[in-house]
């Protein structure tokens, strides 16, 4: 294990220097470990138990889980829901908010409501339009966007006050994120928007899927010649696809989502689809590990979350630590009852 401090379940880390969490997913970036997190998929149930499945595939593998809110503007259990149940259990939730569908009042209650949850990371999103999911008839908020929600949580934080001016008496200790798409035009201006997002607020970057390692490439050389990757944490976002079916499909619906026409022609000529989809994400995960700036994956496994733990795995991308998962509080209690009847 890489940090000898972990707590028990349901209580907090120390706050270290320069850090403004006491999440471990900034432990590791601060350290100067790569760091890797992942999704869960949001089950459409009231059942706990969906959730505690959910995020167990992922024990020993990954350093902080998003869980998702309303992802592509379809309803399932919210984000804040997701973050009470397993914080409660120990893990390092990244909670999602988007401005889609709240106002700035609400917003700044579940940054409140999940910080005193222990949720130590908070990613801003805009949104996907409403148009695009299962509620088109929805009516969108869109108060606020996600540099304005970046600004009112660094205030939250740092100033201890609301939007409004009002005290905060005990703010949220939150490390602030926001998502990135080096893939979308006008292609020069998304370091610049990168750099905005940076001022407003944002600590860490989870990027759209880099299947495209080229234009990654190049987007990190323009990131890296602003100076940027010195001021935020950068996790490329990746994932294993299940057929040339499936990822034809993405790269027409999914917003922002471009997959290369060799991506979809190698798993077309694959016997196994599956297997070369998680071979795709191995090989984007070795050539990402190259680029200078890169802090870490963000792998996107959507109905696909039982590859997480073997891509991690032989990839070898945690250099031998072992993230936290409950287990290790449990192996650590019976070591102590273990020692105790001994003595």
């Amino acid at each position: 294990m890489f940090f000898e401090d972990e707590p028990r379940a349901g209580e907090n880390l120390p706050i270290l220097p320069g850090h403004v969490s006491p999440g471990r997913l900034e432990r590791v970036l601060r350290a100067g470990r790569f760091a890797v997190t992942t999704e869960i998929a949001p089950p459409d149930s009231a059942d706990p138990a969906e959730v505690y499945e959910r995020a167990a595939m992922f024990d020993g593998y990954v350093d902080a889980i998003n869980a998702t809110d309303g992802s592509g503007a379809n309803c399932h259990m919210s984000s804040v829901g997701m973050c009470s149940l397993l914080t409660r259990r120990g893990y390092a939730m990244v909670m999602q908010v988007s401005c889609r569908d709240r106002n700035r009042i609400a917003i700044q209650g579940d940054v409140l409501g999940g910080a005193a949850m222990g949720v130590a990371n908070i990613l801003c999103l805009t949104g996907d339009g409403v148009q695009s999911g299962d509620h088109p008839q929805a009516k969108p908020v869109f108060d606020l966007d996600c540099m304005s929600a970046l600004e009112m949580m660094r205030a939250m934080r740092d100033d201890s006050r609301f939007l409004s001016g009002r005290r905060i008496t005990s703010p949220p200790q939150v490390f602030l994120g926001a998502a990135a798409n080096p893939f979308a035009m006008p292609y020069d201006f998304r370091p610049l928007r990168l750099a905005r997002k940076i001022k407003a607020g944002a600590q860490f970057i989870q990027t759209q899927y880099c299947f495209a390692i080229d234009m990654f490439r190049q987007y990190m050389e323009r990131v890296r010649d602003l100076g940027l990757h010195e001021k935020v944490f950068i996790l490329a976002g990746v994932g294993p696809l299940a057929s040339a079916r499936s990822a034809e499909w993405i790269r027409t619906h999914v917003a922002g989502v471009h997959i290369p026409d060799a991506v979809i022609k190698r798993l077309r000529g694959a016997m196994d689809q599956a297997r070369e989809g998680v071979n795709i994400c191995k090989d984007m995960i070795y050539r990402i590990r190259e680029i200078e700036g890169v802090h870490g994956v963000h792998i996107m496994a959507y109905r696909q979350e039982h590859r997480v733990a073997e891509i991690v795995e032989s990839t070898g991308i945690l250099q031998g630590r072992t993230p936290w998962h409950p287990g290790i509080t449990r192996q650590r209690d019976i070591r102590a009852q273990s020692k105790n009847t001994r003595l």
